[in-house]
């Protein structure tokens, strides 16, 4: 890799713009960039309040189509609404980026508004009830999916078309803060819509997102013109698409029971998709090395900058993708039931709890990103990362029932640490490479990054899970036997698979309540009877088990971040590319 230290100021798009592009309020309108910006931060608000509405909402949405998602073979719907749109949106944005590239980002962004507007519309819709609407859900997610696709290839490279270099970070630190207050907002709505009807739930982004295709349309101009024939390599797109869904439908049924083992890694699907996957991911990269006009242009990754940024946000990203999934299970499962919250709001307060994250991000997301706009990204994202590793271990300290400053404190070292990595990176990988090819740059970014949540989710909840498994079913078995639950029905109970233990605790929902048969409950003594049901009884049975497993998840973070401190470190100098025509 070439270690490039040469700056060069380019104009403010980055690319040549027709006369006739200026005179409609293009890139030569001095206001056009700020237009950029507000609209790709709309579409970032909607799709991360959709992501975390989602999150709060899952209990009154599978209450309201009529089906219990801890009951066997109903988990799978709870895994697909969860993962699903990640699956999809990670598998086709690098296919994305590249077409967007040949007719044009503002084009097929726009496409985007409208396709995630389509699917917000049809779930709110859905006609069904029970496993038919719960399938119905999951497709209109995953179209969703293909709308997310099309604005996060786009979003980043419009900036940085429409941004000029000493202004790129800055204009990113805002675009990433949208995503946080948009997380914030959706636990809020979702706390209040799902009370009123589970389907408002999914009503709130068509607003956003016919507003947003409108504004797109009327104001979006495409500032860069990639002329010239170009194919489109289809036989690239089929493997990379293909290979990678294989894979990551392989890691999310990974986290499903297979037989007696509490995880599903020796399940011959989950083999058998995962070695399917990375076979494909091969032959994908034989092809690309041998096409005219490849999909993935790997030859980006002979760019310093491009590849270090990659790589240490790909690693990042496993470190930390799978955190809000873990904290909200440790404040939702234990720690706020133990002081005194009813299982039905811990998730509207799990999220409340988990403020410090987001703020310690707000602040430091924008400073960072106009800092490394002057002295370039590498000590900013090197040391937020440094920042984030010492923030994992510092996890690792708490006891499961925290004292909540500390926990906080932690939280805001956590944000800052993000905030410093994630604009000076993501603006670092688009500022190195080519005009006509940062659609497809920002398509990789962005796959990076998707998979590695998805990644991240699959593995760290199967660590949590093993440690459960090793002491849950003892655990369970000993506790109902003291309440007086005769031995037959807590011999069954004791049997209940760690990941439902924490889909429940995900949920909101007090597990001795679900699994208990009111026959059994209603003629055990009153005191026992509020003891099975109270707010500690099943929090202090999974405490000590599942903080093993968390311990083990955060030191695996801790040293991820540390690994992508060091491929950060190693992206060179500061480089801006110097092509400024398409």
């Amino acid at each position: 890799m070439k270690d490039h230290t040469t700056v060069r100021m380019l104009e403010p798009g980055g690319g040549r713009t027709s006369r006739a592009a200026r005179k409609r309020g293009g890139e030569g309108g001095p206001r056009y960039k700020w237009v950029v910006l507000s609209n790709t931060t709309l579409g970032m608000l909607m799709a991360t309040i959709n992501s975390s509405i989602l999150l709060i909402s899952l209990p009154a949405i599978f209450s309201g189509i009529g089906i219990n998602p801890l009951a066997p073979g109903e988990t799978n719907y709870f895994l697909w609404l969860l993962q699903g749109y990640l699956v999809v949106t990670a598998t086709l944005l690098v296919t994305f980026g590249r077409i967007s590239d040949i007719f044009g980002r503002v084009k097929l962004y726009n496409l985007g508004f409208a396709i995630f507007t389509l699917g917000s519309l049809l779930l709110f819709l859905a006609p069904g009830s029970g496993n038919t609407a719960a399938l119905e859900l999951i497709i209109f997610r995953l179209i969703q999916g293909v709308g997310g696709g099309f604005l996060f290839a786009n979003s980043t490279a419009l900036l940085t078309d429409a941004f000029p270099v000493h202004q790129r970070g800055f204009a990113m630190g805002i675009n990433q803060i949208a995503a946080i207050l948009g997380s914030i907002i959706g636990l809020i709505l979702g706390g209040v819509l799902s009370a009123i009807n589970w389907r408002f739930v999914f009503l709130v982004s068509v607003p956003f997102g016919a507003s947003g295709t409108i504004w797109a349309f009327l104001m979006l101009r495409e500032t860069v013109t990639n002329r010239g024939h170009h194919k489109i390599d289809w036989l690239g797109n089929l493997t990379f698409a293909a290979g990678l869904t294989i894979l990551l439908v392989g890691i999310t049924y990974g986290t499903e029971p297979y037989g007696s083992s509490s995880t599903g890694w020796s399940n011959p699907f989950v083999i058998g998709s995962l070695v399917g996957g990375v076979v494909l991911l091969v032959l994908f990269v034989w092809i690309e090395l041998r096409v005219s006009e490849p999909m993935f242009r790997l030859d980006l990754f002979k760019i310093r900058m491009f590849a270090a940024g990659n790589v240490s946000g790909f690693l990042a990203s496993v470190g930390r993708g799978g955190l809000q999934f873990m904290l909200v299970i440790w404040l939702q499962g234990i720690w706020l039931p133990l002081h005194g919250y009813a299982f039905e709001v811990t998730p509207l307060w799990s999220g409340i709890y988990i403020l410090p994250l987001m703020g310690g991000f707000i602040v430091i997301a924008p400073l960072s990103g106009w800092l490394s706009d002057r002295f370039g990204a590498r000590m900013f994202s090197t040391t937020g990362m440094l920042i984030q590793a010492v923030g994992f271990l510092g996890l690792t300290f708490l006891p499961a029932n925290f004292d909540y400053a500390w926990f906080a404190l932690v939280l805001v070292m956590l944000g800052v640490g993000q905030g410093m990595f994630a604009a000076p990176n993501t603006i670092a990988i688009m500022n190195s490479v080519p005009t006509p090819h940062r659609g497809v740059a920002s398509g990789i970014r962005a796959t990076f990054q998707n998979a590695a949540i998805v990644m991240s989710i699959g593995v760290f909840f199967s660590i949590i899970t093993a440690g459960l498994a090793s002491t849950l079913s003892a655990a369970l078995l000993r506790g109902l036997v003291q309440e007086n639950v005769p031995l037959s029905i807590a011999t069954t109970i004791s049997h209940l698979p760690p990941t439902s233990a924490l889909f429940a605790a995900f949920l909101g929902y007090n597990p001795m309540a679900t699994l208990l048969p009111a026959s059994v409950l209603h003629h055990l003594p009153p005191p026992n009877q509020a003891a099975l049901l109270s707010k500690s009884f099943f929090p202090n049975l999974i405490s000590s088990p599942f903080m093993v497993g968390l311990h083990a998840v955060f030191y695996l973070s801790t040293m991820f971040c540390l690994i992508a401190a060091f491929a950060s470190l190693l992206r060179g100098q500061r480089y801006i590319h110097e092509s400024t025509s398409a």
